[in-house]
């Protein structure tokens, strides 16, 4: 579990870097129009839209502005229609990198993201290469102050979690895809304050490099993760935290 919560611990901090850059209000933008158009615009009936709208709130973002992104994607206002693609490659040292994107110009995007993989001395692959050394999991992440442990874990697991553990301030819960929303609703249903819910993707195993090698791959997935068009960057390198986004 030690992995996971490593894991999810870099993106969480990461969000916050993303939010004071700004960045992270285009992607988020971009996720409420796509999880709108796909699902419909009722974030009660659409579990997608829900996450993406929490993700929105979580990082204080106008509720007019989540409206008209919603509003975009249903098609009662005009809008941007985006594509959901997924690319897969290597950074030096084999460390291999998922990004997942949305995009209005394929061509542009993928011509973009080969061109930051071969100047810092990595590969964009072919579907499938990497995809197989990480496991899709839901993330809930739960507020820590005054929560009993105990109580939590066993809320959880009967709620279908498959593990919860400290992180800092915060409890993270991890589950199951298809047991996501249920054990999220058992956990506001009993009361606990959730922070933060989504889909992620985990590694099975992580690589640690050192010297020219590490830092060319904490700088490749910076700027990948950075990219206008990437709304996720999942790797499996093994590095603090606060080594990303200061390359």
């Amino acid at each position: 579990m030690s992995g996971h919560s490593k894991w999810h611990s870099i993106k969480h901090k990461k969000a916050a870097v993303d939010a004071k850059r700004g960045k992270i209000f285009t992607k988020i933008i971009k996720e409420l129009t796509v999880a709108a158009r796909l699902g419909g615009g009722d974030a009660g009936a659409n579990p997608r839209l829900r996450t993406a709208v929490d993700k929105a709130k979580s990082v204080n973002m106008p509720n007019d502005t989540i409206e008209r992104a919603i509003k975009k994607g249903t098609g009662e206002l005009e809008g941007v229609s985006y594509e959901e693609m997924t690319y897969e490659g290597y950074a030096p040292g084999g460390v291999a990198i998922i990004a997942e994107v949305m995009t209005d110009n394929r061509n542009r995007t993928v011509g973009e993201l080969r061109y930051l993989f071969s100047k810092y001395g990595g590969n964009l692959a072919e579907t499938n290469a990497v995809a197989w050394m990480f496991s899709r999991r839901g993330i809930i992440l739960v507020a820590g102050e005054g929560v009993d442990e105990d109580e939590l874990m066993m809320a959880a697991l009967e709620a279908g979690a498959e593990d919860v553990s400290l992180e800092e301030d915060l409890y993270e819960v991890v589950t199951e895809i298809g047991s996501h929303t249920a054990v999220r609703s058992a956990l506001e249903e009993n009361g606990y304050n959730v922070e933060s819910s989504e889909l992620t993707l985990i590694p099975q195993n992580t690589l640690k490099l050192e010297g020219k090698e590490l830092s060319r791959a904490i700088k490749l997935i910076n700027l990948i993760d950075d990219h206008d068009d990437v709304q996720n960057c999942y790797h499996n390198l093994d590095a603090p935290a606060e080594t990303f986004h200061e390359a």
